[in-house]
């Protein structure tokens, strides 16, 4: 099991964080999402971790990844 960090721009509700952890949990081995509105934080636990899968689920939610 594998935990990755992301630090996401553009969230500023609760709305935003459901979005970024519905397309991010569809991610196949993606077993949990854990999304913080404040620091912009998304830690995502997967077996295996596929890092492209997860950048491109959030766009697809329509946010960016910092760095």
């Amino acid at each position: 099991m594998s935990v990755a960090t992301y630090t996401v721009t553009g969230m500023t509700c609760g709305h935003c964080v459901s979005s970024v952890k519905e397309e991010v949990g569809e991610v196949p081995g993606v077993t949990a999402v854990e999304v913080d509105l404040e620091s912009g934080r998304v830690d995502v636990t997967a077996d295996p971790l596929d890092d492209g899968a997860v950048r491109a689920a959030i766009k697809e939610a329509g946010y960016e990844v910092a760095g």
